[in-house]
């Protein structure tokens, strides 16, 4: 019998700020921008030839572009676990968890804060790191004082914790 290796996807975890952004942008989608769409698509369809109409092949293309952002929000929303960072606080007995904002000290003495979120969050210019990346991963579950070393493509960092908060995130 062949050895079938089945990769398990990670969790997909979120901040509530992060769940109601996907919950507005699905609505959005669905009672606005969609409808909208369908009024085009019938308008278009109306116009006469449907091979060489432009607008009714870029309002089909619209739709089912709409189609596959609504199927790709609704499966995240329910196979999400939504994590409070505030919470977190609560159980992280002085460890970097999901949610943690952590402010860190490199080689060269400078400091930096990253917030440890979910992948459907990440945004490097607010220092939102996504707790599956390398940087992300070393952080979680340190603590105040420890040192981690990253592997990164310009070679290897070494960060010192030093200070872990947990606050909501927006």
């Amino acid at each position: 019998m062949a050895n079938i290796k089945s990769e398990i996807p990670p969790p997909i975890y979120m901040t509530p700020a992060c769940a109601r952004r996907l919950r507005e942008e699905l609505k959005e989608i669905l009672y606005r921008l969609r409808p909208e769409m369908v009024k085009t698509a019938a308008w278009a369809a109306g116009n006469g030839d449907r091979s060489e109409n432009a607008d009714y092949h870029y309002a089909k293309k619209k739709l089912r572009q709409y189609d596959g952002r609504i199927r790709f929000l609704t499966k995240r929303l329910e196979s999400a676990t939504v994590v409070d960072p505030v919470e977190q606080e609560k159980i992280a007995g002085g460890k970097v968890l999901f949610g943690a904002t952590v402010t860190v000290e490199n080689e060269e003495g400078e400091e930096k804060v990253f917030s440890i979120v979910g992948a459907d969050e990440l945004d490097l210019s607010r220092g939102y790191l996504s707790w599956v990346s390398p940087v992300g991963r070393a952080l979680l579950g340190s603590s105040e004082g420890d040192v981690v070393t990253i592997e990164t493509p310009g070679g290897r960092t070494e960060l010192e914790i030093v200070r872990i908060e947990y606050k909501a995130l927006d």
